[in-house]
């Protein structure tokens, strides 16, 4: 997440004071991603230095100093607003690092391992599932959110059912056949540093 983003949106409604803003910043987010208050001015100071807020000019550094975004802050938001993630490599995720490793591990069974992230998982769906309905209905940032969970965490579960499978049609047939040669698939771009 771009906490630097998300101060710039929230100073084009105006100028702002730096525990105002991470008291919307919360607020916005649907309480669901704490800001340290140090963060905040650490995040506006760095906005401040690259020219895209101006502070009020007060000589003080406490939580009355006012912020407000500049004309390039405006552009620098527009921007990161409109330009697509960079989602062309796979980011490194922790469960599928797991269940990699896992079958490699002598004496681990890995479709054990999956059952119990997949109910950990299925766990956290239905939690989410109560704040959905016990506190989002009032809240659209937090519907919002708790949606956006849901959906992914319900990829994890499919990809997890996905790999059971996999790994229950490898384990029955231990010999895969060689592929014929195919037309090749477009590479994944790797991050700098990796190995080819």
């Amino acid at each position: 997440m771009s906490v630097r983003h998300a101060l710039l949106a929230l100073l084009s409604e105006g100028p702002k004071y730096g525990l105002q803003l991470r008291e919307e910043f919360e607020a916005r987010t649907g309480e669901v991603w704490p800001l340290n208050v140090g963060q905040v001015y650490t995040t506006l100071q760095r906005l401040e230095r690259d020219g895209l807020v101006e502070s009020d000019g007060s000589g003080d550094e406490g939580p009355q100093k006012g912020f407000q975004i500049t004309g390039a802050g405006s552009a620098e938001l527009a921007g990161w607003l409109h330009t697509p993630p960079d989602l062309s490599s796979p980011p490194r995720d922790e469960l599928v690092m797991k269940v990699l490793v896992a079958t490699q591990v002598p004496g681990v069974d890995v479709r054990e391992v999956i059952q119990a992230h997949r109910r950990y998982l299925v766990q956290l769906m239905q939690q989410w599932t109560r704040i959905k309905e016990e506190e989002a209905g009032d809240d659209l940032n937090l519907a919002l959110v708790v949606d956006a969970e849901l959906f992914r965490l319900d990829a994890v579960v499919r990809w997890l059912d996905a790999a059971d499978g996999r790994l229950k049609r490898a384990a029955a047939d231990p010999a895969p056949v060689a592929a014929p040669a195919a037309a090749p698939l477009p590479r994944v771009r790797r991050r700098a540093g990796s190995r080819r």
